[in-house]
Parts: C-alpha cells; sequence; structure tokens
C-alpha cells in the first residue's frame, strides 16, 4: 500500500508538469490551427529563466513570475513576427516552428552554457510530508496543486469568459467574427502568448524537480506534450488533461517496475490508441 501511495503521488505530480506544457500546445493547436514545435522551447527558456533569476534572488516566486513573463513574451513576438504569416499553411508552421526551436535552443545553450545548471527546491515545499505510512516530498504536493488549479483555471477561462467565447467562435468563422467587429487577431495573439507561458512555467517548475536545467529538456518534454495531445485528442482540453493523468501515472508505473522501458512505453501506448481510436481519446472523428 506504501508503495501505491508513493507511485500515485509521483505520477499525479508528473502529470501535473506534463500537463501544463500539453495544455498550452493543445490550445494553440485546437484554437488556432498552429503546429507549433518551438513549443519546448518555450519551456526551455523558462526552465533557465528561473534558475538564472532564482540564483541571483533567491526567490523562487520571483524566478517562477519570471519565467512565464518571458515565455509570454517570447509567444507574443514568435506569434506576430513568424507564425501570423503562416495561418492555414501547416508545411510553413512547421517548418518555421521547427526552425524557432533549433536557434532559440542554440541561443540558450550560448547564454548559459551547455553543462547542466543545479536548480534549488524552494526552502518552503522542500521538507517532507507523512500520508499513511509514507513520507512524500512536499514539492511533489506542491505540483500536483498547481495542475488542478490551472485546470481549473483554463477550463473557465474557455468555457465561462468572452475571450473563449470570441475564441471558439473565431475558429468556426473568424470572417464572421471580424463582421461583429472584434480583432481576432488580437485574441490569438493573447492565446499563443498564453500557452507560451505556461510552458514556461511548466519548465520553471520541473527544474527544481529533477535539479537542474540542460539545453536538451526543451525537446525531451516537446515530445512527450505531442504524445499527450494525440493521445488525448487534437484540441481536445479534456484529452489533454486525461492524456497527461494516463502518461504521468503509466510512465511512473513503468519507471518503477522496468525503467528500460519507460521511454517505449509512451511511444507504445500512443500507437494503441491511435490504432483503436485515431482521433484520440476525446478527439474528434473526422475533425
Amino acid at each position: 500500500m506504501d508503495t501505491f501511495i508513493i507511485l500515485l503521488v509521483n505520477g499525479l505530480a508528473d502529470a501535473s508538469l506534463i500537463f501544463l506544457m500539453a495544455a498550452g500546445l493543445s490550445i494553440i493547436l485546437g484554437m488556432m490551427g498552429v503546429l507549433n514545435f518551438a513549443h519546448g522551447t518555450m519551456f526551455l527558456w523558462g526552465g533557465y529563466t528561473s534558475v538564472w533569476i532564482m540564483a541571483r534572488t533567491g526567490n523562487f516566486w520571483l524566478g517562477a513570475l519570471g519565467a512565464v513573463a518571458v515565455g509570454a513574451l517570447m509567444g507574443l513576438v514568435f506569434e506576430r513576427l513568424f507564425i501570423r504569416p503562416a495561418y492555414g499553411k501547416v508545411t510553413a508552421q512547421i517548418l518555421i516552428t521547427l526552425g524557432l526551436m533549433i536557434v532559440f535552443t542554440d541561443l540558450a545553450r550560448l547564454l548559459w552554457g551547455a553543462t547542466p545548471l543545479p536548480a534549488l527546491r524552494p526552502a518552503v515545499f522542500d521538507g517532507m510530508v507523512a500520508l499513511g505510512g509514507v513520507r512524500i516530498a512536499e514539492y511533489r504536493i506542491f505540483l500536483i496543486v498547481i495542475g488542478v488549479l490551472v485546470a481549473i483555471g483554463i477550463h473557465a477561462l474557455i468555457n465561462r469568459t468572452r475571450i473563449g467565447m470570441v475564441m471558439r467562435a473565431g475558429v468556426q468563422s473568424p470572417e464572421m467574427v471580424r463582421a461583429l467587429g472584434i480583432d481576432i487577431s488580437k485574441y490569438f495573439t493573447l492565446v499563443f502568448a498564453g500557452g507560451a507561458a505556461l510552458a514556461a512555467l511548466g519548465g520553471a517548475l520541473y527544474v527544481p524537480l529533477v535539479g537542474s536545467v540542460w539545453s536538451g529538456m526543451g525537446m525531451e518534454n516537446q515530445i512527450l506534450a505531442f504524445i499527450v495531445v494525440v493521445v488525448g485528442g487534437m484540441g481536445s482540453f479534456i484529452g489533454t488533461a486525461a492524456g497527461s493523468l494516463l502518461i504521468g501515472l503509466m510512465g511512473t508505473l513503468v519507471a518503477w517496475f522496468f525503467p528500460p522501458a519507460a521511454v517505449v512505453a509512451n511511444v507504445l501506448l500512443m500507437a494503441v490508441v491511435l490504432v483503436w481510436k485515431p482521433a484520440g481519446l476525446f478527439g474528434l472523428e473526422g475533425k
């Protein structure tokens, strides 16, 4: 029972981090139809920014806030300068965002070096908490809480606010929205910047968990986020949440019982889901 509790908490914490990155990717894809292969770059820069700020201020919260700000700024610039001319052009989107990923990954390596930098957990969450007969790291509990709060916030934003209403209408009929006098391009920029900020926050919260930040972590986690989006269903927020839980829990279990198969298991799960349901668990057939 103790082992089950440890695996459950670890799996939920991992799922929360995966969700932070995959949610932004899914929102950008579902609401804007943009295949963003530079999404992992925001995750990477969020991690480096938080470590850099925390090393100089000793303030974890300031580091996380700085990471979110940098991610949002990168998203805004990317959308306005590079993504906007490529709306509706899938091949162009792939090439442009892949180029941005390569350039900004190398830029991060140039600024902070190729050697991994240490990342400390915030002192306030560096202890342990008793749960049943086991002791769980407080930081993992914190990650679970953040994941739940972000999920609730995004769901409310999409379904209960004017921004969400305009965005959903803009996806279905952008011409109609423009005819009503609404500048849909501003909403697209807001969504892209918000998705990038989520990825950067995920990077800021990820590095204290693993203990370091390195230049290759953006690509590694981006692949995992794409797997989650495909498994859950392209553009489905509920699917992204479910996919994150599934991948997070499964990854923890596999890593515990048979570590060499941890990476292969994710790809295998994606293949099985696509064979059984090509649109993903919550995707719409023919969409």
